[in-house]
């Protein structure tokens, strides 16, 4: 292909599958035709207030047609959306806002106070505009205009030029630790490396017509859902994939489990991607409630639940599995700074051995000096991916540099998950370095700690922190949401359940009970709250 830029890959998909429904949230919907006209529009209004390639347009939404459109408008003319966390106060905001150099952004009116009260400290963020959502909240401190209005002020005519394959698709990303960072994907390498080529389950598609053939074949489309809100780049990446395929994507305005299995019945929905138990657990149980009530509930449909982020437990698999007995559910490996890199291939029920991921052929695990690890050597590094990988952190070159890489030739992206290499080369995943608790000189890695936990027939969900201790440097500590009128449930039967899964040294030394663990909207457990909180818990003990 000639060009790999997301809009011009759009515009064709929408060319050739007009009358496909591109979009469904909940009772809105909106075919490929009208969501290009109506992105198209709100292109052009952009470029007559200024912006054009390479600005930053700040997406400050939950979940909504709204969203898409208007990452699909920036990318018309070369511009660049910018995911808005919305659960963000306003320090938050504020580091957002400069660190990204916004000149615009586009927000549901329910967070329009909240980006008024910070205005003044961010003097490069001029256009405001703004999606009704029945708040109310008022707006008259930020002369915002209104979507609507602001889709009607610009032409339908597709008078783009400029357009590139280095043209950024960037995605701000918290991690587990540190500040939000903007990993900065040029365009083609985004369309190979996140959008699977054109082709997530074969070979890579770099012809055109090819790519409008198989969206043209696929008639109707498949239909899709994405579960997570579109803040967070695994749903952003879903979206395209499907939107290049000339697929239906569903959403929800807000995660409800209820909702989600109307939605499957109601939409005949193909596949779901999920962000691990944090939503798995909810939609066994909604689907549970449901059979319980009698109502009449057709679920066929769903052939795959794939889990970005976090990896299923095993007890919320066989619950899944009683209600959706057609479906295969996936754990699918990767990262913002990545894209997809593998799925779920072993016994994630081995607890202490890694979980093993069948990879692409352009994973590897490296060494400390950058070396490949030696199959069957027990050697731990880190895991990277060559080839079609971000350019950098926006503004930082410094952790750009610790985290993309040349070698041999080749730019490599060195994720923070320690792996090992076994003797048939096959790769295990131990868990994310920068969160790894060091006990007495032990390395305990959080990841099979807390499924440990989880495979407990009682509990909802965990997190496993490390917090200071004056002999072992840290200690192993534990937060679990469970249900609590389950015989056994308490400190010490949760300890020694876990006694019966993992070594001695990587059994919590405290386990406190909370009513719900801290996670993020898009489901992955916040970390440094649940570090505080456990810190505290064990000072008051």
């Amino acid at each position: 292909m000639e060009s790999y830029q997301i809009a011009d890959l759009f515009e064709a998909i929408a060319d050739a599958v007009p009358e496909n429904e591109a979009l469904v949230c909940d009772d809105e919907r909106i075919t490929y035709a009208e969501l290009d006209r109506r992105a198209t529009r709100l292109a052009n209004f952009f470029r007559e207030r200024g912006l054009g390639k390479g600005d930053h347009i700040g997406t400050y939404m939950y979940n909504s047609i709204e969203y898409a459109t208007t990452m699909i408008a920036a990318f018309k003319i070369s511009a660049v959306p910018i995911n808005i966390n919305y659960r963000y106060v306003e320090e938050e905001l504020v580091y957002l806002f400069g660190n990204a150099d916004l000149k615009a952004v586009v927000h549901h009116r329910e967070f329009a106070p909240r980006i008024a009260a910070v205005r003044d400290r961010c003097p490069d963020l001029k256009l405001f505009v703004s999606v009704d959502d029945g708040s109310g909240a008022d707006l008259s401190q930020l002369d915002a205009v209104d979507f609507e209005d602001a889709v009607a002020a610009g032409t339908e005519q597709r008078s783009f030029a400029g357009r590139s394959n280095d043209d950024l698709f960037i995605i701000y990303t918290g991690g587990t630790t540190g500040m939000p960072k903007g990993v900065m994907w040029p365009h083609k390498a985004a369309y190979f490396a996140c959008f699977g080529g054109g082709e997530p389950l074969g070979e890579d598609i770099d012809d055109l017509e090819q790519l409008v053939e198989k969206a043209r074949a696929s008639g109707a489309g498949l239909t899709m859902m994405i579960a997570a809100p579109l803040i967070h780049g695994a749903a952003q990446l879903a979206t395209f994939i499907s939107l290049l395929a000339g697929n239906r994507m569903v959403y929800q305005k807000k995660f409800d489990a209820d909702k989600i299995v109307d939605l499957i019945d109601r939409e005949k929905i193909v596949s779901i991607s999920i962000v691990g138990d944090a939503m798995a657990r909810p939609i066994a149980d909604a689907l549970e409630r449901k059979a319980s009530s009698g109502a009449e509930l057709d679920c066929s449909s769903v052939f795959v639940i794939g889990s970005a982020g976090a990896i299923f437990s095993e007890p919320v698999k066989d619950k899944l599995k009683t209600y959706l007995p057609n479906c295969t559910m996936l754990d699918n490996y990767g990262s913002t700074e990545t894209g997809f890199q593998g799925r779920g291939g072993g016994d994630h029920k081995s607890f202490g051995q890694g979980l093993t991921f069948e990879m692409n052929d352009r994973t590897t695990v490296l060494d400390d000096d950058l070396k490949p690890v030696a199959p069957g050597s027990g050697v731990f590094g880190k895991v990277a991916l060559r080839g079609h990988v971000p350019v950098g952190y926006y503004g930082d070159p410094v952790k750009s540099a610790e985290t993309f890489v040349e070698i041999d030739g080749d730019r490599y992206s060195i994720t923070g998950d320690i792996a090992t290499v076994d003797e048939n080369g096959v790769i295990k995943i131990f868990g994310r370095g920068s969160v790894c608790i060091n006990t007495g000189g032990e390395k305990v890695f959080i990841e099979e700690v807390e499924n440990a936990l989880k495979s407990h027939r009682a509990v909802y969900d965990a997190v496993v922190v490390g917090i200071d201790d004056r002999e072992w440097g840290q200690r192993v500590v534990a937060l679990v949401s469970a249900d609590r009128d389950e015989e056994g449930v308490d400190e010490k039967s949760l300890r020694e359940h876990c006694r019966s899964k993992i070594a001695g040294y990587k059994v919590p030394k405290e386990v406190y009970l909370v009513d719900e663990v801290f996670r993020g909207p898009n489901g992955k457990a916040d970390y440094k709250m649940s570090q505080k909180l456990a810190t505290e818990l064990s000072a008051a003990r």
